[in-house]
């Protein structure tokens, strides 16, 4: 359990673009990505803004013949992965195949397919149901895509842990790796529930904000007058290596991934547990994992989602993880202009935090205005901030009480 695992390649998209680069742009920008839906009539529902990747095109990713037995969910999927192993330039090789594996959750998965082909099945009986339904729509075939696309034969496996899925998908990752039962990794998440049923069901939780007349600024984690959080969709996809293997092939290291923690909090099937118990806890073994003290975290990525009783609780969990310092640790939710990816929320956010390693520099928690007595800490309001990053936290936390932390580290060496 001794191996030092690498990240070598980052793949990004969301409704901030299509993209690594791009992406990381408009965040450092605090450019929003959220505006009103367009997959779907919104008007009889009660949120109709949601953080959309426009002008996506599949084709330039996936052949037309194969479109039909692809979600939206295995299509965003498939670009993200494609970005990815650009930028780390890997190329699986049949004597790298067995020890190449794909790791990537959904919290959802094909939606959209499920509401359609139920669609078909009301107008026409079951006669006009897709041969490819199930696979088109399955969280694991996000998973089977891109290990097909790549040639990669090692471990394949799919998380579907709510919003926890992408951050549980690259510890899991991250740990077979360390364990020696693959050398090289592609892991995250992917999420597009962007759908009726999506949004209505979310709607109908009470969990999404309304603010219809300005998308821009609906998302507003942490600040006082936040009223829910706005749906996004997008992929989020590492490539993890074997520091030993990355190194021999000549592969530009990006950051090291030091740390994994999980916990459950027991609690409420929606509700994180009061005071920020799951939250402190996840926190605190991600960092046991790295062999570090909260003193060395010098960043955090926060779930932070824009819900009143959420963001409380987080803020809660960090001021117990941090002590008489958490004011002094800055913290920024990305989901103020991404909107949260579910599932695919912590692939993504894990992405953006090895950035912030990379570049020096934190992106902005926007909308931040009106400040809230239960969240008083630093959440790097409204402008992109040049800092000194040794280690990055980044939290996700799913419905159920699951939760997951990574920790990243930067390369020096």
């Amino acid at each position: 359990m001794n191996r030092r695992v690498v990240v070598t390649g980052i793949g990004l998209v969301c409704g901030c673009g299509i993209g690594t680069e791009e992406v990381w742009r408009n965040l450092l920008a605090g450019k929003s990505g959220i505006g009103p839906i367009t997959h779907f009539d919104p008007a009889a529902f009660d949120c109709r803004i949601a953080g959309e990747v426009r002008n996506f095109d599949p084709l330039h990713w996936i052949e037309k013949k194969e479109l039909k037995k692809t979600g939206r969910f295995i299509q965003l999927a498939m670009a993200a992965a494609d970005f990815a192993m650009k930028m780390s330039e890997l190329v699986v090789t049949p004597e790298m195949a067995d020890s190449t594996g794909v790791y990537i959750g959904s919290g959802i998965g094909g939606f959209d397919v499920i509401e359609r082909e139920h669609s078909k099945y009301l107008a026409g009986g079951p006669g006009k149901i897709s041969p490819f339904f199930i696979p088109a729509s399955i969280v694991n075939l996000a998973s089977g895509h891109v290990s097909i696309r790549y040639g990669a034969k090692g471990p394949n496996s799919a998380t579907a842990t709510a919003c926890s899925a992408s951050a549980h998908a690259i510890g899991d990752a991250y740990k077979i790796i360390q364990r020696s039962d693959a050398d090289i990794m592609i892991a995250g998440g992917t999420e597009a529930s962007i759908t009726p049923m999506g949004v209505g069901g979310f709607a109908a939780m009470r969990a999404l904000s309304t603010r219809n007349d300005e998308p821009e600024r609906a998302s507003r984690p942490f600040d006082a007058e936040r009223d829910g959080f706005v749906v996004g969709e997008g992929s989020g996809v590492l490539i993890l290596e074997a520091l030993e293997v990355a190194e021999r092939r000549g592969a530009k290291i990006i950051a090291e991934i030091v740390g994994y923690g999980m916990s459950g909090d027991a609690y409420h099937i929606t509700q994180p547990a009061e005071g920020g118990d799951g939250g402190y806890r996840v926190a605190m073994a991600a960092m046991r994992d790295a062999k570090i003290a909260p003193n060395d975290i010098s960043y955090v990525n926060a779930h932070g989602t824009s819900t009143p009783i959420g963001d409380a609780i987080e803020t809660a969990a960090l001021k117990r993880v941090f002590g008489e310092r958490a004011k002094k640790v800055p913290i920024s939710s990305t989901k103020s202009m991404t909107g949260h990816l579910l599932g695919g929320a912590g692939g993504l956010e894990a992405g953006i935090s090895v950035l912030a390693l990379r570049d020096q520099i934190l992106p902005p928690t926007i909308n931040y205005e009106t400040p809230d007595p239960a969240c008083d800490l630093d959440y790097v309001p409204n402008r992109a901030r040049k800092a000194e990053v040794h280690y990055a936290l980044s939290n996700s936390f799913g419905f159920g009480g699951t939760n997951a932390s990574l920790i990243f580290k930067r390369w020096l060496e």
